[in-house]
């Protein structure tokens, strides 16, 4: 896989003239007794593994003891996984650190909301500003990258794993004192602080740097601009602990890529990647399916979203799973065919590595019911089939690694701020939830057959013909100008309820709503209408609202209806406009429509932007649509996203063919198949 941060290219795996998609899991060999490494080799060789991520939990093994140090067994399994053609994703191991250290240190760990202390004993217990910490894990990677610069194994760095996924907000003393520098660096004065803060309000004002704290437990809401940029700051501080690990790297292993795995996936939103992802040398991911509805529309919306993370270039899916994970209320097998359909998903969107946690299932610990690429049942068994029909599938679509996304003609805006800011306390509603609303929009599009990128908020628009922005709460001056840009050239905008509302200090644009988008929406309104957790309202489109009305005015002539309230408090009254501006467009829906009440509207809103389909009619809904290119031929990888059978024989293209992919044009339900095709001009 190759990619650019503008700073320099690498390539991914670490065999340049032989083009492959890597394929591989999280291995922990230091589980098992040194007998069943030999039997690991001979199977991943069996599988097809050619990378394996390498003492991501080794620290207490690697480190017994502050003064001593065991890398025997790790120089053994690197040495054996290099003999048999597997590359090593090498860890830095500070994922979690070891017992001598935190029984030393008590002060590296992390401190709840509620001054409460989180004890050692699970994983990741330890607070991303605490010096002490930092200086250990510090040592602990110059030690590894010293040690195996040279080895020929060695493929890419990973640091730590999984990032915040359990220490993202830390209330202790040291959050404290870095917040207050964090603070000083945004806003320079305490004036402009009081100021950013609102702390006219409650008798908030600040006198000193000092009197600052995290939002810690109070005796009502905390002060909301406090907690927007306590976010934010927890963010930077997570970024800030991958950035010291990789300068050590980068400055012993010049020529070897550094990554982490971000977690795009369901609610994780505590790191905002978009702001992260220039700080690797090429984006890596975990994602696991989650139960529901839509539970393959947010694998899809999850990937196409990493894939714009990294700009377009392929990326390493870090983990997965193979069927069950232990840590939902009720961990379902995967169906037959299921972990091919998602990890084909995945590399249709643009991913160049399929990876699971992890290789063997553990027979203790707390994942121990955590599937595995081979299972307790060992390797006589339908899971480990599956997974060696996977690589075979793999290695068969060697022509795809390295080609890159095709862009689509329409966009959904993504933004961590609106996203943080949007599902604070003290709203007009508690029942918001920011990404649901972003996922519903992707539902719909894939209902329509109509490709869309799901990209972050600062991404360039100018390429999209139809831009929606879900929610977008915090519009800044410069990106409300940003937006009027894009519709005064052609572009199409569409805005829902709650956006433009406040600015990115968390202060409302006043003059009425949607505040920052009103001129450019051409409506105004005046309160809010939130509905009660079971009240919906109907639409003279045919579909009900929920969550949320607006009384909207019409500004002016140049505003037109889309649909009206039929029920309701706003009976009557506009429910969805459109304004012309320039050669575009501005959209408004003042209420949640749900996936298929969007799916009805989305047809009014692609019309004018001239957006459709690129499959037949038959198969929008049914079918989707991911596709990459290497600028000769364009990859489509068609996923049947149905209950029934679906026949694909009207595209044309050269079939790729492995275990894994459909036989033929005849999908059956969660089949994939893939077709190689001329690429479009």
């Amino acid at each position: 896989m190759q990619v650019d941060h503008g700073r320099r290219w690498v390539r991914w795996p670490s065999e340049p003239e032989r083009a492959r998609l890597a394929f591989g899991a999280d291995y922990n060999p230091e589980q098992w007794p040194r007998e069943v490494w030999d039997a690991d080799m001979r199977a991943m060789r069996a599988a097809g593994v050619n990378i394996v991520s390498l003492a991501i939990f080794s620290w207490a093994h690697l480190q017994p003891a502050e003064d001593r140090w065991d890398f025997a067994w790790l120089d053994e399994v690197m040495d054996l996984l290099h003999a048999n053609g597997i590359a090593a994703d090498l860890a830095t191991a500070t994922a979690s650190p070891p017992p001598w250290l935190t029984a030393k240190h008590p002060e590296i760990l992390p401190v709840d909301q509620q001054g409460r202390t989180l004890w050692p004993g699970a994983r990741q217990h330890w607070r991303p500003t605490s010096p002490v910490f930092r200086r250990y894990a510090l040592r602990l990677v110059e030690a590894l990258a010293t040690r195996y610069a040279g080895h020929p194994a060695l493929a890419a760095w990973h640091v730590s794993n999984e990032l915040g996924c359990h220490n993202v907000y830390d209330y202790s003393d040291d959050a404290a004192t870095a917040f207050r520098d964090w603070l000083r660096a945004r806003y320079g004065t305490l004036d402009e602080l009081n100021r950013a803060w609102a702390t006219a309000f409650w008798s908030q004002r600040y006198g000193d740097w000092a009197e600052i704290l995290p939002p810690r437990l109070a005796a009502s809401f905390p002060n909301p601009t406090q907690q927007l940029d306590f976010k934010r700051f927890s963010s930077d501080a997570l970024k800030e602990h991958l950035r010291a690990e990789r300068e050590v790297l980068r400055r012993i292993t010049p020529d070897v890529p550094v990554t982490t795995n971000f977690m795009v996936m369901g609610e994780t939103k505590g790191m905002n990647y978009a702001d992260w992802a220039s700080e690797v040398d090429f984006v890596a991911n975990d994602h696991y399916v989650l139960t529901g509805p839509q539970a393959q529309d947010e694998l899809s919306f999850s990937a196409n979203l990493t894939g714009m993370l990294a700009g377009g270039e392929p990326w390493f899916l870090m983990e997965h799973s193979t069927s069950a994970v232990n840590w939902q209320p009720v961990n379902l097998a995967k169906r037959p065919g299921g972990m091919a359909r998602d990890s084909l998903t995945h590399v249709g969107y643009g991913a160049d590595a399929v990876c699971f946690f992890q290789w063997r299932q553990s027979a203790g610990g707390a994942e121990k019911y955590h599937s595995a690429m081979v299972p307790h049942a060992g390797e006589d068994s339908d899971v480990f089939r599956a997974v060696t029909d996977l690589g075979a599938t793999l290695a068969a679509l060697a022509p795809v690694a390295g080609s890159r996304r095709r862009p689509a003609r329409a966009a959904i805006l993504f933004d961590w701020e609106s996203w943080w800011a949007a599902e604070l306390d003290s709203h007009p509603t508690s029942l918001l939830r920011y990404r649901q609303e972003a996922l519903d929009w992707y539902s719909a599009f894939l209902a329509a057959g109509v490709r869309a990128d799901v990209v972050p908020v600062a991404a360039e628009l100018s390429g999209y013909d139809l831009v929606v922005a879900p929610i977008l709460h915090v519009v800044p001056a410069a990106l409300a100008r940003r937006l009027e840009a894009y519709v005064a050239g052609g572009g199409h905008l569409v805005a829902t309820y709650f956006s433009g509302i406040v600015d990115q200090d968390d202060r409302v644009w006043l003059g009425g709503y949607p505040g920052a988008l009103r001129d450019l929406l051409g409506i105004r309104i005046q309160e809010f209408g939130p509905l009660l957790d079971g009240d919906g309202v109907d639409l003279d489109l045919g579909v009900t609202g929920t969550l949320w009305t607006d009384r909207i005015d019409l500004a002016g002539p140049e505003t037109e209806v889309l649909a009206a309230y039929k029920t309701g408090e706003q009976a009557g009254r506009p429910a969805i406009t459109r304004r012309r501006s320039g050669a575009g467009t501005a959209s408004y829906v003042s209420t949640r429509l749900g996936p298929d009440g969007l799916a009805v509207l989305l047809p009014l809103l692609l019309e004018p932007a001239g957006v459709g389909s690129e499959l037949p009619d038959e198969l929008r809904g049914q079918v989707e649509l991911a596709v990459r290119t290497d600028g000769r031929y364009d990859y489509w990888f068609l996923v049947n996203r149905g209950d029934r059978q679906v026949d694909v024989s009207a595209l044309d293209g050269e079939p790729l063919t492995g275990p894994s992919l459909a036989p033929d044009a005849a999908l059956k339900p969660g089949q994939v198949r893939v077709l190689r095709r001329p690429a479009a001009s």
